[in-house]
């Protein structure tokens, strides 16, 4: 039986040590797009290896490139991935299987996480749902930047148990880099939807992250290392505020 044909599509930038593997994870499909802001290690090299469809496209913001890579693959089916994710084959397979007859327009699954060294388990890192595999006539990339979202218009999703690899952070400076360049880039997306916030009410949202995310959701668990993610959630949301308040400040 005929399946419909599926295109991945990845974003990048200076991604030398993530990409091969990524690609490696993804080589059954029908097509793999990549859309490069400007490496300038090995990455574009790397890539081209792999698929003549690779892109440059100068650096819009998270949301905007993922759509831009998304609107080049000419396939009705996207899978959409990050370099630093790996498909197993138990995905693999369930995603050609599916294709055979699709009876949803997105399907979402659990990410699991590999934070230095270990495997997470809590803390909001696992299942960490992300819709990755949809219509490209029926979804399209959304969200607040950083934190950009797979939207299906149409109720037809499905969560599927099958999990998505993800090697997150090698290292603590890695981690508050990240964290870091986050924080101030969801404070600038805030800022420009109009989104204020009052000086006393920082503090409190930063204990509210640590406790969410080390209490409610559990990272104790995951022990030190959930203490690591804890702390830099809460370091993220404090910095984040701050900034966006700073940014309000300069609209007097």
């Amino acid at each position: 039986m005929d399946r419909e044909r599926v295109s991945i599509t990845i974003i990048t930038c200076n991604e030398e040590e993530n990409i091969r593997d990524c690609l490696e994870s993804v080589t059954w499909a029908d097509e793999i797009v990549v859309v490069d802001s400007g490496s300038v290690d090995r990455t574009v090299e790397i890539c081209s290896a792999y698929t003549d469809k690779v892109f440059f496209n100068p650096w819009p913001g998270m949301k905007e490139q993922k759509q831009c890579a998304v609107e080049k693959a000419s396939n009705h089916w996207i899978f959409s991935i990050d370099a630093d994710e790996r498909v197993t084959e138990d995905l693999q397979k369930f995603i050609l299987q599916e294709l055979r007859n699709p009876l949803f327009d997105g399907y979402r699954f659990p990410r699991r996480n590999y934070f230095l060294g270990k495997w997470l388990r809590h803390g909001g890192w696992y299942p960490d749902h992300v819709l990755r595999f949809f219509r490209k006539d029926k979804g399209h990339f959304g969200g607040i930047n950083p934190h950009d979202r797979v939207v299906v218009e149409s109720s037809r999703i499905s969560t599927v148990d099958t999990p998505l690899i993800h090697h997150t952070y090698k290292s603590i400076s890695q981690y508050l880099a990240k964290q870091n360049m986050y924080s101030s880039i969801s404070a600038r997306e805030m800022h420009n939807l109009g989104r204020r916030v009052l000086p006393l009410f920082i503090p409190a949202r930063t204990v509210w992250k640590f406790m969410e995310t080390y209490v409610i959701k559990k990272g104790f668990v995951d022990g030190f290392r959930g203490v690591i993610v804890a702390m830099g959630a809460a370091y993220s949301t404090f910095w984040k505020y701050v900034q966006l308040w700073e940014l309000s400040r300069g609209d007097k």
